[in-house]
């Protein structure tokens, strides 16, 4: 029998769908220790190095510049094409398939900004609303795996399309509400190269050279215009052919999640602790976020699925119980890396984001913890709302 090698290992370990969330927390913790440690000024350095030349081109001048806005802008497009493949051919295709997780999305987007605006209500902080909206799919898709058979199937192609849902609406919210001053020159410009991707979408041309060349110029056009560089990353997503789906997402997948998001959590978690930490988490600002995550999205998220069963419009996934339902909004509450995105973009100074992302990083250990001592026993009774 031919013995494994260490590649055989590496290789194990990334088709295994826990391993995205065990990268990212370790990566986390990493960054975290590097910051608070002797060298962490020029660990935390290392990531604002600015170029002038890159600067005068117009273009992301500080590694931390170029992973947040052309290396997710690649995290973007990634999801852009789950949304698409969903839309066309998964469990968002139809109407009645979309119904139920599209108003548990919604619940559960809604509610913890709610939470947010009313905890921070007065504060120079309620910009930072759009922070507890998100879900991450690779971290929480990562942990449903470490449950094993106490996370059923359905409860994780339901999970999947809630998120998605999810990822789509955090995209929109960036969009609309994190961007800088609109330059309509290069918004135009944004517009004529969908036109034309439009147009080879639809000829007989193969997706290739030309594509991607239009594809780079539309991530240009959209970072200098004023929206999120990432938002051009979608766009082009839904302008690649259906048929060129399964072998770009194949080809994109690995790379994302083992290079950019590791990269992503090393770059924006490089956080030195404040001295006063008990004090900065008891701030309105991580006081909202927490509450936002931990409690706004199961809630939202039930309650929207419960008004749904209740006035007979669809009913639950197949096979789940509330207790599960309930144990996946948990779940949903893990923002990461659209959460700490977003705290980047809503917060202009260095103490702010690091009190979002310090809290963002507890509301995950929260939610990740809670779910494990939530599914440690198997329910014995599936009971459902009456």
């Amino acid at each position: 029998m031919k013995r494994a090698t260490l590649t055989d290992y590496l290789l194990a370990f990334i088709r295994d769908s826990k391993s995205v969330g065990i990268v990212l927390f370790a990566c986390t913790i990493l960054s975290i220790l590097l910051a608070n440690l002797p060298i962490g000024e020029s660990y935390i350095q290392l990531f604002n190095i600015e170029s002038d030349v890159l600067h005068n081109l117009h273009l992301p001048h500080s590694p931390l510049h170029f992973i947040n806005d052309a290396l997710m802008a690649v995290f973007f497009f990634l999801a852009g094409m789950e949304i698409k493949r969903e839309l066309t051919g998964g469990e968002l295709s139809s109407f009645k398939k979309a119904m139920l997780p599209t108003a548990a999305a919604i619940g559960g987007m809604l509610v913890p900004a709610l939470f947010f605006m009313l905890i921070t209500y007065g504060s120079p902080y309620q910009k930072g609303w759009g922070i507890p909206m998100a879900t991450d799919i690779a971290f929480s898709l990562g942990v449903a795996s470490m449950l094993g058979k106490r996370f059923p199937t359905s409860l994780k192609i339901f999970l999947t399309a809630l998120a998605i849902i999810d990822d789509l609406g955090a995209i929109l919210v960036i969009a609309f509400f994190y961007g800088g001053q609109i330059n309509l020159y290069f918004l135009l410009g944004a517009a004529l190269v969908v036109i034309v991707l439009f147009a080879l979408n639809k000829s007989r041309l193969r997706f290739g050279f030309w594509n991607w060349l239009l594809g780079i110029m539309l991530w240009y056009l959209v970072y200098n215009s004023g929206i999120h560089a990432t938002i051009a990353g979608v766009a082009f997503a839904m302008l690649v052919p259906s048929k060129e789906l399964p072998r770009l997402e194949h080809a994109f997948h690995k790379y994302v999640n083992f290079l950019i998001l590791p990269l992503f959590a090393l770059a924006n978690t490089a956080i030195q602790l404040p001295s006063e930490i008990g004090s900065a988490l008891a701030s309105t600002l991580s006081i909202g976020i927490i509450a936002g995550l931990f409690l706004g999205k199961p809630i939202g998220i039930c309650l929207a699925i419960y008004i749904m069963v209740k006035t007979k419009l669809t009913e639950l996934p197949y096979k789940t119980s509330w207790k599960q339902l309930w144990g996946m909004g948990l779940l949903a509450g893990i923002g990461f890396t659209m959460s700490i995105f977003i705290a980047s973009l809503a917060f202009s100074d260095a103490v702010s984001q690091d009190t979002a992302k310090v809290a963002i990083l507890l509301a995950v250990l929260l939610s990740v913890v809670t779910v494990f001592i939530w599914f440690s026993k198997p329910s014995k009774i599936n009971k459902s709302l009456s």
